[in-house]
């Protein structure tokens, strides 16, 4: 763990390795920035007027204080204009100032957070508080600051990269400090269940294997006091767990049923159950799918290891919910036992399924372990996964997609994407869609006939299906659980999509439920 401190001190007294300072996009120095930039010998405004830094949003300039401040150096990072600053622009220049100050190779940073400078900004009615900025700034730095090299040769410690030691919030009002060391307390439980999701799609197929991804479950359990249990074969068998148990027949690994219990609410409250897929290598099957980036296949997983992030962060903020979270696992391999182009499988629902493409292997994983979650008489079922290559023609690597029943279910959720920067974007769910899921010689099929198109809806339409009659929505991460270039806070490759989105509406869900029973008493 990063060692974090809130303190309240004189932005000219206090000592570190690097204050970095957000700065928006303006054409001169204002507030404290320009308080410093007379100790500084106007270098500040210099670089303003000569528009080597503008404020503009990521935008960083980094000033050697020569002695002038008892900090070392002066990190600028732009927020861009005023008028649009958002939390998610705010987690961006967390990050950005974060990641730069660990390759300028500082070990203790400090963020400069003047008391209701950057709450104003977010929020002309002055609604916001405190909270809501040191969330943003603890969240961006941390998980900017994320690095997996658990597969790397030891260095020698002077060739080793010199990592971010310490992290201290800064405020001018002493008021202020308790709520910072609550956020900056919040934010590393949140990033710590993005950093677990991460880690878990990261390792490669031949570390994470569906067992593998079941001892993670455990032992995240038993550290979090949260129920765990793993389905085998044969409890799969017993279940009738036919679609599940036919997509992993082709590989040596065996599958798992994960199912965590998280019981933070009252006994009797109806839970709301997370199913994330989790395929911890997709070659396609006998429907083979091309080479190129079949490496990649690995995060075939995203949406399970998003659900035990999830799960992981509701126990740690110890959410007065009941949250329920699956993550059926298998390999989906060809071989000789491989199931077939063609082949009819049996599901939890007693519904017969025809297999036309064997790639299309996520919706009957998670087909089983949607019935398996109507046992709980759940009050929302919301799932993940990396489903449908056609998102990424929709929506690019911008935006998850979002298919339901319930629109209610579906609101609340963008609204938390809206908040978290984690989007969503909501696909129709139409008639025909369901309709051009039907089989002429079983009762469904896993992929429509061609011509059909809407690849991302017609997955969504074959999950409704074994969704039941409670509020459901699915979310297909399949263009963001990965990214190809680093990001603000986000790295190359593993994202750690739908953590913070679900823990922004448990929260949210918990929230409500809370002051409903104090409107009830009163």
């Amino acid at each position: 763990m990063i060692k974090t401190t809130v303190k309240s001190e004189t932005i000219d007294q206090h000592k570190t390795d690097c204050l970095i300072l957000f700065t928006p996009e303006e054409k001169k120095p204002a507030g404290e920035l320009k308080k410093l930039d007379q100790s500084l010998k106007g270098v500040v405004t210099d670089a303003f007027k000569e528009k080597r830094f503008e404020g503009k949003l990521n935008q960083t300039y980094l000033i050697y204080s020569q002695g002038e401040t008892k900090a070392g150096h002066v990190l600028l990072v732009g927020i861009g204009k005023s008028k649009e600053l958002t939390e998610e622009k705010l987690r961006q220049a967390a990050g950005t100032a974060a990641k730069l100050a660990e390759k300028s190779r500082f070990k203790k940073i400090t963020f400069f957070l003047v008391e209701g400078e950057l709450e104003k900004l977010l929020d002309k009615d002055r609604k916001k508080t405190s909270n809501e900025v040191a969330r943003a700034v603890a969240e961006g730095a941390y998980l900017g600051l994320y690095y997996f090299d658990h597969y790397k040769k030891k260095m020698e410690k002077d060739e080793a990269p010199r990592r971010i030691e310490e992290i201290t919030l800064l405020s001018n009002s002493k008021a202020s400090l308790a709520k910072l060391r609550q956020q900056s307390e919040r934010a590393w439980k949140v990033a710590e269940g993005v950093c677990f999701a991460r880690d878990l799609i990261l390792h490669p197929g031949n570390t994470a294997t569906p067992t593998y991804l079941a001892q993670a479950a455990k032992k995240m359990a038993a550290k979090h006091k949260i129920t765990c249990k793993i389905l085998g074969p044969q409890e799969m068998k017993k279940l009738g767990m036919g679609s599940l148990l036919g997509v992993a027949q082709g590989s040596n690994e065996p599958p798992a049923l994960i199912v965590l219990e998280y019981k933070g609410g009252k006994k009797g409250d109806a839970p709301v159950v997370i199913v994330g897929k989790g395929i911890t290598f997709d070659t396609g099957g006998i429907s083979l799918k091309p080479p190129a980036n079949m490496d990649e296949m690995k995060k075939d997983m995203s949406g399970g290891a998003a659900a035990m992030g999830a799960l992981q962060v509701a126990a740690s903020l110890k959410l007065p919910i009941n949250v329920i979270g699956l993550v059926p696992s298998a390999e989906n391999m060809p071989s000789g036992t491989a199931i077939k182009p063609g082949d009819i499988v049996t599901s939890m629902s007693g519904k017969t399924i025809e297999v036309l493409n064997t790639d299309a292997e996520g919706r009957l994983v998670l087909a089983d372990a949607l019935s398996y979650a109507a046992r709980y008489k759940p009050k929302a079922i919301i799932d993940l996964a990396t489903l449908t290559g056609a998102v990424i023609m929709a929506l690019g690597h911008l935006a998850t997609a979002v298919v339901g029943t319930d629109e209610n279910l579906i609101n609340k959720l963008i609204k938390c994407g809206d908040l978290t920067g984690e989007k969503l974007w909501q696909l129709p769910l139409w008639e025909e869609h369901e309709k051009a899921t039907k089989s002429d010689i079983a009762d469904l099929k896993n992929i429509a006939s061609a011509g059909v198109g809407a690849g991302t809806t017609m997955g969504a339409a074959f999950l409704k299906a074994f969704a039941g009659d409670q509020p459901w929505a699915h979310l297909d991460i399949a263009g963001t659980a990965w990214c190809g270039e680093d990001k603000p806070y986000v790295p190359k490759g593993a994202s750690g999509v739908g953590v913070r989105l679900l823990t922004e509406f448990l929260e949210q869900e918990a929230m409500g439920k809370k002051q409903k029973s104090k409107k009830a008493k009163r």
